[in-house]
């Protein structure tokens, strides 16, 4: 079941955005990176947990300042052409 439970401002869809393009990113580049190089891979592993922790740290911040409708097992999704926020459950 999806539900619309509010809406951000551009700004702030810019950045999550930007966060959710990194993550997408990390994950693709992770798909072809081995451990043989190590320096490049703990970059990687630190820069993954980095943008994962602001990804969180800005749905926990939005949830807060607006105040959205939550469900136990659901999860919160951005429609990034209309900055519409959904609970997904």
């Amino acid at each position: 079941m999806k539900k619309l439970v509010g809406q951000v401002t551009p700004e702030e869809k810019n950045e999550i955005q930007k966060l959710f393009e990194r993550t997408n990113g990390l994950n693709e580049l992770a798909k072809i990176l081995t451990v043989d190089n190590a320096e490049l891979y703990e970059k990687l592993v630190k820069d993954m947990g980095e943008t994962r922790s602001k990804f969180q740290n800005w749905w926990d911040k939005m949830s807060a300042k607006y105040k959205w409708e939550s469900a136990e097992n659901g999860n919160w999704e951005i429609n990034f052409e209309t900055n519409e926020i959904f609970l997904v459950s």
